[in-house]
């Protein structure tokens, strides 16, 4: 960036429409991109500052040789309303298919080969007898578990997610009290709420396990149906999402990191970079929650240590290329192993010959940090006895990628230290998927997060919110 002081932020040739408004978006993941489009498509200037080299936020993706990797693997459902406009906005919905009609493979390592397989999937039925015959069928359940499965569901369908009592309690409390197995939990409850919630349900909040269950399986009967990117996801969140900003007149920045912000008398805010200084109109942090609080000037919130006070939880993905085909479908997930979703990622990332596999692990706090070569020993024997075409087979390639700080931690009584968009200085606003979204931290969160944050500045600012934008609340 070029040394000085630019009151406007965008280059002279600003689009035409544009108002004498500027905003600052602080941060390049799905929140900001977000809040930047919707800011730019109201006809606000608009600046994004993303201190990475790319956009994308912790959904990228990096080269590894000849393979594009993705840093973990993203997957999205039908009920990802606001995702779903996102990819839609950028232009990448074709590159992300949702099934069409939910079927989860799950396999059992423990029960003998050729029994192994079970499948979650829907039928062309109206809640909640669209899940009926999966749960009636359903292997890796005893009939009795079975029952008590379907009233726990209703009773989970019945809870009020307004009430702030659930947040205080732990799902893993709750699914005890209606009668859930520690098998029934394993199989079915934590195997969907651990890759949704990156915590088992002991460790969950009521409010937001029970948001999780009745959006996406109790809500509608294709609300579950699971979609991924068949391409890296730097081509959606960097490569198309920068082509989208620029469309829309957005000055974007990578490798700027932000200093500070500070706001002068006349309500005028002041960001600063090294090299220059931006004034705005509005400002909108849109980085991880104690990123936000380094930045966040002297009585912005109430109680900012509430952003401090959220605890991580990690996710950890295991990457093994083998020099031949070992899986014949596009994912399953796993009981009776360390071994959590498995994907195959071959023509993603390039791959010509053999295949690649990802591995998602969510919540894996004991693992985080354990060497290579101690995961390597643990995860290549759990692939052999999952999959038969792995045990004659060469591994061309292991390596793990790891996100510390993956989410936010669901705890019973994270609701209460998730800030809102607005705060209390005017002009400055908060985005990501950490913020009050209701949502746990997911793309959906984050995307929603961002379209909350552009719709409180563009009330303050006076300017109308794009129609398109609030398309995807009338589809939730």
């Amino acid at each position: 960036m070029s040394e000085g002081t630019r009151s406007e932020g965008l280059p002279s040739d600003k689009p035409a429409g544009r108002t004498g408004r500027h905003a600052v978006v602080v941060g390049g993941g799905l929140a900001g991109i977000t809040t930047a489009l919707a800011l730019a498509d109201a006809g606000v200037r608009v600046t994004l500052l993303e201190g990475r080299p790319r956009l994308g936020g912790l959904a990228f993706s990096f080269q590894r040789g000849d393979l594009t990797v993705d840093n973990g693997q993203h997957v999205y459902l039908r009920c990802c309303t606001a995702y779903r406009w996102f990819l839609d906005r950028i232009e990448g919905a074709a590159l992300a298919p949702l099934q069409d009609r939910l079927d989860v493979p799950v396999l059992d390592v423990n029960r003998p080969e050729g029994r192994r397989l079970g499948r979650l999937r829907r039928d062309p039925l109206p809640v909640p007898l669209h899940l009926g015959r999966s749960l009636a069928t359903y292997p890796h359940l005893s009939l009795a578990e079975r029952a008590r499965v379907g009233r726990a569901a209703l009773a989970l369908k019945a809870l009020d997610l307004a009430d702030p009592a659930l947040d205080a309690q732990n799902f893993g409390s709750w699914l005890t009290e209606h009668g859930q197995s520690a098998r029934a939990v394993e199989a079915l409850w934590d195997l969907v709420g651990v890759a949704t919630l990156n915590a088992v349900a002991g460790d969950s909040s009521l409010a937001l396990a029970a948001m999780v269950f009745k959006t996406g399986l109790l809500s509608d009967p294709g609300a579950a149906d699971i979609g991924w990117a068949h391409v890296p996801l730097g081509e959606l969140h960097d490569r198309l999402a920068r082509k989208a900003l620029d469309s829309a007149g957005v000055r974007t920045e990578v490798r700027t990191r932000v200093t500070s912000i500070s706001t002068d008398e006349n309500g005028r805010w002041t960001v600063q970079v090294p090299g220059e200084t931006l004034e705005a109109d509005a400002v909108v942090l849109a980085v991880p929650q104690r990123e936000a609080h380094d930045l966040l000037p002297e009585g912005a919130l109430d109680a900012p240590e509430r952003l401090l006070a959220m605890d991580y939880s990690p996710i950890l993905n295991v990457h093994v290329v083998y020099d031949r085909k070992v899986l014949a479908r596009p994912f399953f997930a796993a009981l009776g192993t360390p071994v959590q979703w498995v994907f195959d990622r071959t023509d993603a990332s390039g791959l010509k010959d053999g295949q690649y596999l990802a591995l998602s692990q969510s919540a894996v706090h004991d693992e985080i940090d354990e060497p290579v070569a101690a995961l390597r020993e643990r995860y290549l024997p759990e692939l052999e006895r999952l999959l038969p075409g792995a045990r004659g087979a060469e591994v061309k390639d292991f390596f793990v990628t790891r996100e510390r700080t993956a989410t936010f931690a669901p705890a019973p009584g994270v609701g209460r230290l998730r800030p809102g968009a607005r705060t209390k200085a005017p002009g400055l606003y908060l985005a990501g998927s950490w913020t009050a979204t209701g949502w746990p931290a997911t793309m959906e969160s984050a995307v929603r997060s961002g379209v909350s944050a552009a719709d409180a500045a563009l009330t303050a600012l006076g300017r109308p919110r794009p129609s398109h934008l609030f398309e995807f609340e009338e589809a939730a």
